[in-house]
């Protein structure tokens, strides 16, 4: 969409502060921020670096889970210590959210 009407406005110090703050964290411009509450939409913060750490090592868990699934369909066999360290890293990674999302688990 071309945009040809330009609008110039002024803030304080802490409106300005509280439009970078809000645009960094949706991962807007301060542009785009303003342009989508205009439109009615609110964004919302963009997930922290932990919420992609866990997606990561969620990944790692299921791609070894299904080539664990594969070789057994194929063989008709399990390896039953590479299905037991992939549930352990499975209970382990839940209780690391548990901990991180809720603040529950190790120590609490």
């Amino acid at each position: 969409m071309k945009r040809t009407i330009k609008k110039q406005i002024w803030l304080n110090r802490e409106e300005a502060q509280q439009l970078q703050k809000k645009s960094k964290k949706a991962c807007l411009t301060e542009a785009a921020l303003i342009r989508q509450l205009l439109s009615g939409y609110e964004p919302r913060e963009a997930p922290g670096d932990e919420f992609y750490k866990f997606n990561r090592e969620l990944s790692h868990i299921g791609n070894n889970l299904n080539q664990i699934a594969i070789k057994a369909n194929s063989s008709g066999q399990v390896s039953t210590q590479d299905l037991d360290t992939e549930l352990r890293r499975l209970h382990a990674f839940q209780a690391a959210v548990e901990e991180a999302v809720f603040g529950y688990g190790k120590g609490k």
